[in-house]
């Protein structure tokens, strides 16, 4: 089968880097191909190529066997060409409507205003193709996460795209969420578009992609039929490195409990939750989207407040009435969305890690730049953040390398307690081991941790205990040797389980 868009031996070059090195890629009609890579692989600029955002060095692209140059994006879109990105790119305080034909509004021939009704019958007649229920004037704001996903999947027909690239679109939907984008999926291929589909979790690679092709260092490192090829080869082919070796728990003997909750309830959104959490414990927990997991961890953290329910940490009641007041016992606590509420993306390196612990810094209002530099230091060398210099701005960092900015601002006001919501979303394989051993050390080393995960692997290869919540309860608290991928599932679909002993 020709391919409709066929990359050869695609060069790129930044200021000291070499982004691409004689990459290939081919897509196909029909076809949903898996571009797999971890952070700095490369794929991101190879989507940016192909989307005529950056232009090759060298290397040239042929759309159905004739040479094209995408000089920019407009020129790429007008190929039949259209970008989906993890993060939504769209205006929330528009219309449905006005979103999907942004940038290329229909207008009557005669007076050449703005044909509201033609766009709006359009729309309608593509989410009835995409079998999708959306108000054509809801404002993007009051979406849901999955519906903005379809209205940037409608806004891509909407311009008759031969070729949909999709980036990290299951990160922030639900068990059937994702069911009802893999069924889009299936109804785009049946029609003919090609699907490029960018995803770190091999489960929706195994369930959605017909075909795969592995960057490496920005280099090609090969490509085969998903069906064809085993999980563990794919991620030797991604790091240098078996699947075996994505989970490096130490063994750690659990001390003293530091942390106790009880009966901590919060009107409509989480009730009676009560755990322990010791020093040198791993404590995961566990559910689908809106159980309630990262709401009762803002509770304990002071972003919240619980409306009852006691916290202790180190055998003293306390009252946390704001995240100042936790970390002054010790507590940090990392949050999911390490864009909006983990860093700030237009400050350096330096100025995330230091801010929480700015005022220790200061001496009559003089900031010690030398003290501030020093802990940069430390705690970037520490989470060997990839970066050409610790004022360079996080906007500029990879997926991975900011999370693990977040990782070393809060670890750089030695906390006894910390609370990890979701560590490695969005981030590739390689890093997530690096992220995953630095937790077992922090552990081995005394810190009590807290590691919420709705990835089934991740919580029972790196947790001690795991509590799994339904609708802000708790249904089960689970031993990992004792647990499985299915069993966890029930409990997060509300089966009541035997809770394990302390």
């Amino acid at each position: 089968m020709q391919s409709v868009l066929e990359c050869r031996r695609i060069t790129k070059y930044f200021p000291g880097i070499k982004a691409l090195d004689e990459v290939d890629f081919n897509i196909r009609p029909g076809e949903v191909h898996a571009l797999i890579g971890e952070n700095g692989a490369g794929k991101s600029t190879l989507v940016k190529i192909i989307t005529g955002i950056h232009q090759p060095d060298s290397g040239v692209i042929l759309q159905n066997g004739e040479p094209v140059e995408f000089r920019n994006p407009i020129a790429s879109q007008l190929a039949g060409i259209a970008a989906i990105h993890q993060e939504a790119t769209m205006f929330p305080e528009l219309s449905v409507t006005e979103n999907i034909y942004m940038g290329h509004h229909l207008a009557r021939r005669a007076s050449r205003l703005l044909d509201w009704k033609g766009m709006k019958l359009k729309t309608r007649s593509l989410l009835e193709k995409l079998e999708l229920e959306i108000n054509l004037d809801t404002k993007v704001k009051d979406l849901s996460v999955a519906q903005r996903h379809m209205v940037e999947i409608v806004k891509a027909l909407s311009v008759d795209a031969k070729i949909v690239i999709m980036d990290e679109p299951t990160s922030a939907l639900s068990l059937r969420e994702v069911e009802d984008l893999y069924k889009i999926i299936r109804q785009l291929k049946a029609t003919g578009q090609a699907i490029v589909f960018i995803s770190h979790k091999f489960e929706d690679i195994y369930e959605i992609a017909d075909y795969f092709t592995v960057l490496r260092d920005g280099r090609y490192i090969g490509e085969g039929k998903v069906s064809e090829t085993e999980v563990d080869e794919i991620v030797r082919m991604m790091v240098g490195r078996s699947l075996d070796q994505m989970f490096p728990k130490t063994k750690v003997q659990l001390g003293d409990t530091i942390l106790k909750i009880e009966g901590l309830s919060k009107t409509g959104i989480f009730k009676d939750i009560s755990f322990d959490l010791h020093r040198g414990e791993i404590l995961g927990f566990f559910g689908l989207v809106g159980a309630g997991r990262s709401e009762v961890m803002q509770a304990v953290f002071g972003i919240d407040t619980a409306t009852s329910g006691k916290i202790s940490v180190k055998g003293t009641e306390l009252s946390i009435t704001s995240p100042p007041v936790a970390m002054d016992r010790g507590i940090a606590y990392v949050p999911e969305d390490r864009q909006i509420q983990g860093t700030i993306l237009d400050m350096s390196i330096q100025d995330n890690i230091t801010l929480p612990i700015v005022d220790k810094l200061a001496s009559y209002s003089l900031l010690n730049f030398q003290k501030e530099g020093e802990i940069t230091r430390e705690f970037g060398e520490r989470m060997e953040i990839k970066t050409s210099g610790w004022t360079q701005a996080v906007n500029s960092l990879s997926g991975g390398n900011q999370q693990k900015v977040v990782l070393a601002k809060w670890l750089a006001t030695h906390p006894e307690i910390l609370i990890m919501d979701e560590p490695t979303k969005g981030i590739d394989v390689a890093t997530k081991a690096r992220v995953h051993e630095f937790i077992s050390q922090l552990a081995a080393e005394g810190l009590a941790i807290i590691l919420i995960s709705s990835e089934i692997p991740e919580i029972l290869g790196m947790a001690d205990r795991i509590v799994v919540m339904h609708e802000g309860k708790i249904t089960a608290c689970l031993n990992p040797s004792e647990a499985d991928s299915e069993t966890l599932v029930k409990a997060a679909m509300g089966n009541l389980l035997p809770q394990e002993s302390e």
